[in-house]
């Protein structure tokens, strides 16, 4: 694998840092996969899955988005954004889409991935990206992800609001962090770390732990916006804004909290079939949490995304 990184310029003029990890000179390139992080981690992260992936084929391009890892700059500035920061970062996707999409002469079939945060970016970038561009890309890939939270959004974006507007934007907010994430290891009591919830593989877990750059407290005004945006995602209208014979492949862990331990993630399925969608595909892993490329069945779950990504390709071709 050659691994490389760019920075790469918003249409805002923020930098960012975007890794790119290609097959060896003697592996022809088939296809691109764009990679979305989640929230409070790094792209680098998956470079464990770009070595699978540069081996049969794949270039692979992920970027730390705003406030996050090496495109925040610091750990000190890691969670804290401007206004409107969940629409930024779907923007930043699909600009990035078109800027990899021009280094590529050839038509290869390009695949965006998101992950846990990122995946909620990619329902967005869905219906809104994929509406005005759809023979951009020839595949979605959500992992970690969730369907609608329904009213219990409401009252998020009401705290996330107004705790915004008396402490500000920027303000670290233990209150909703506590709110969201804090149940989340409950259900793996007693616990080692309060990250328990990623991963069943402790050695995955003390890696984020110790990584200054993740776990970081997110901000007030990060939470109003990330809170608007889960409400927009999955409004009917925006749903039947996705091309219907888009391949769509969402994996998660079956103990994942973030997908309501499969009923969310299951949820989520249904809510796509009934608005139409032909083309999606799924698969849900007894015992996993929330990271399945970070559980102990990683091989498993890698071999199974690459497996779905070459199927693609060979209808694609």
């Amino acid at each position: 694998m050659r691994r490389q990184h760019f920075i790469w310029q918003d249409l805002q003029h923020n930098n960012h840092f975007v890794y790119e990890w290609l097959p060896e000179e003697a592996i022809s390139i088939k296809g691109i996969v764009q990679i979305a992080h989640g929230m409070a981690e790094t792209a680098g992260r998956y470079e464990r899955l770009a070595k699978v992936l540069t081996k049969k084929g794949y270039a692979v391009y992920a970027n730390d988005h705003l406030g996050h890892g090496r495109t925040a700059g610091s750990p000190d500035a890691v969670g804290k954004f401007g206004k409107n920061s969940f629409l930024q970062m779907v923007d930043n996707m699909g600009q990035i889409t078109q800027h990899i999409r021009k280094r590529y002469q050839e038509h290869l079939p390009l695949f965006v991935m998101g992950h846990s945060m990122g995946s909620f970016l990619t329902q967005h970038y869905m219906g809104s990206y994929l509406m005005q561009f759809p023979e951009h890309v020839q595949g979605i890939i959500l992992s970690g992800s969730n369907g609608s939270e329904g009213a219990a959004l409401n009252v998020g974006i009401a705290l996330a609001t107004a705790e915004a507007a008396i402490r500000g934007d920027h303000h670290r907010s233990s209150l909703l962090t506590s709110l969201s994430f804090g149940a989340y290891n409950k259900k793996f009591t007693p616990n080692r770390t309060s990250f328990d919830w990623l991963s069943t593989d402790p050695v995955e877990v003390d890696k984020y732990v110790d990584d200054p750059y993740c776990g970081v407290v997110f901000t007030s005004g990060f939470f109003r916006d990330f809170f608007r945006g889960l409400k927009e995602i999955h409004r009917p209208d925006h749903v039947r804004r996705v091309p219907a014979d888009l391949p769509i492949y969402i994996f998660s862990g079956e103990e994942d909290p973030v997908g309501g331990h499969g009923k969310g993630v299951r949820r989520l399925i249904r809510m796509y079939e009934a608005y139409g969608l032909r083309n999606v595909s799924s698969k849900l892993y007894p015992g996993g949490r929330h990271e399945m490329l970070n559980e102990v069945n990683r091989e498993e779950v890698m071999d199974d995304l690459a497996a779905w990504l070459d199927t693609q390709v060979e209808g694609y071709l």
